[in-house]
């Protein structure tokens, strides 16, 4: 049909010689056209026979396809590997500083918190009651063992006796590392230690100082790692019986029978200050970074803090007998013990306990005659919800751990560790991974009744925990 329309067309009008010519090109393109289009499916057709016959060959040319590229494609795909890598660096970066900042957030708010004495870290429901066969005793005194320090990496402890004596134990190993010989009484001329009971013990927050005062009035200064004696302090009128390092300073704050507290810079070997007020013979110190201490003042039934630089101090009142221990908390709680055989818990900003437990440790005696067991010793874990007291004077005594409420209010008791004697002195480690109890046969600042079954050493008490300790600021 087209022929004859063609045909026609041609009848009716009579060409133009180059519109002939177009048609006859545009016709011989046609017919390449279709020749070349035959040829192309001939081609692809033999391939697709010599693919299906050749499969490893069409994988060899995708490879060979893949592998050749254009130097641009090269730095082009290299280029983005570099950024993609530099991405990654950046993001770790940012991850690891974030990290690095919440955490000095954290401990500036720590630090301001335990300035303020109100960070409490809540751990006292993680410690789990110790195994009786992993308590371990330390023996080496031949008297009774008055008090004890710890080493500020928790390696060493040094205890002090009624014989005089100070030792040095490694506490992984319990093993006696040295040992400070005591002397008799009237050789102080030419013996170098003490020649009577030592009563109190100190070491600077830094390790580099170990403080002992013994019933001969005497404060004498060594160096923990070789126990070489450093110094003699004289001064008191009386038996030293308490004894601080302000921490992250080597200043030294000393109290005695003789009823006052006295300052000294063991850095220049020098004294410093006397301050007066208790009415009885001071029985216990303690002080932390404040520049303040808090002592005990026995008999005249008061605690007092003292403001060093103000030289002022504060007076509290609560127990019914002779306070005997004292240990801070924090900056602003105490924690007290006396032998009324009851356990108060004090805030600087109140006159009155906000805690206290009476017969702490239970009573003794006939029936309607009862009297309760002397609280000898008391430790606190310092700014957590943990404090121990010891307990003296029979058979069946305990250091029973307890539990401070929120805001230090209330004391529920944990768990206890039984043993016989009388528990003169405890310490927890700064970590809080052990507690050390320092018994003898007697009671540290006298000789009212002894326990023979009782034996003079350092029990080593391991506390472990449930988990991770939870931290809050009230």
């Amino acid at each position: 049909m087209s022929s004859f329309f063609i045909k026609k067309k041609v009848i009716s009008a009579a060409p133009n010689k180059g519109d002939l010519k177009r048609k006859s090109n545009a016709d011989d393109g046609k017919g390449r056209s279709k020749k070349f289009s035959k040829r192309k499916d001939e081609e692809i057709s033999s391939d697709s026979e010599n693919e299906s016959a050749d499969p490893n060959r069409k994988q060899q040319e995708n490879e060979d396809d893949e592998i050749e590229e254009t130097p641009q494609e090269k730095k082009l795909r290299l280029a983005k590997l570099y950024l993609e890598q530099l991405r990654e660096e950046e993001d770790k970066r940012a991850e690891q500083e974030s990290f690095e900042a919440d955490l000095i957030a954290g401990r500036l708010q720590e630090d301001v918190l335990e300035q303020k004495g109100k960070l409490q870290r809540l751990i006292a429901k993680e410690i789990i009651a110790p195994d009786p066969a992993e308590i371990r005793l330390l023996r080496g005194h031949k008297l009774p063992v008055t008090c004890l320090v710890i080493t500020p990496d928790e390696k060493y402890i040094f205890s002090a006796s009624k014989d005089c004596s100070i030792i040095k134990w490694e506490v992984e190993s319990g093993k006696k590392v040295q040992k400070i010989a005591g002397g008799r009484k009237g050789t102080e001329a030419r013996h170098v230690g003490h020649t009577t009971h030592v009563l109190c013990m100190a070491i600077s927050s830094d390790g580099k100082y170990l403080a002992s005062g013994d019933m001969n009035k005497f404060i004498m200064i060594w160096d923990p790692m070789t126990c070489k004696h450093l110094y003699k302090f004289k001064g008191h009128k009386g038996a030293v019986s308490g004894l601080a390092f302000r921490r992250g300073t080597h200043t030294l704050y000393s109290a005695s029978h003789d009823r006052s507290i006295k300052v000294w810079s063991v850095d220049e070997n020098a004294y410093v200050e006397t301050l007066f007020g208790h009415q009885d013979m001071i029985t216990g110190l303690d002080c932390l970074s404040r520049e303040r201490c808090v002592t005990a003042g026995g008999r005249d039934r008061t605690v007092r803090v003292w403001k060093i630089a103000e030289e002022s101090q504060l007076v509290f009142h609560g127990h019914e007998g002779s306070i005997d221990c004292i240990q801070l908390i924090n900056e602003e709680h105490m924690v007290t013990g006396g032998d009324d055989g009851s356990i108060s818990i004090w805030t600087v900003n109140k006159k009155k306990p906000v805690s206290t437990v009476k017969q702490a440790h239970g009573s003794h005696g006939n029936t309607g005659l009862e009297q309760p067991y002397w609280v000898s010793s008391v430790a606190a874990l310092h700014n957590s919800d943990i404090v121990a007291s010891g307990a003296s004077g029979s058979h069946n005594s305990a250091v029973q751990l307890w539990k401070c409420g929120q805001g230090f209010r209330g004391l529920e008791p944990l768990f206890s560790v039984p043993m016989t004697g009388f528990v003169n002195s405890l310490k927890f480690s700064n970590s809080g991974k052990f507690l050390v109890a320092g018994v003898g046969q007697e009671h540290r600042l006298g000789r009212w009744w002894r326990i023979k079954e009782a034996r003079n050493g350092l029990y080593i008490i391991p506390l472990k925990r449930q988990a991770q300790e939870q931290e809050v600021g009230q």
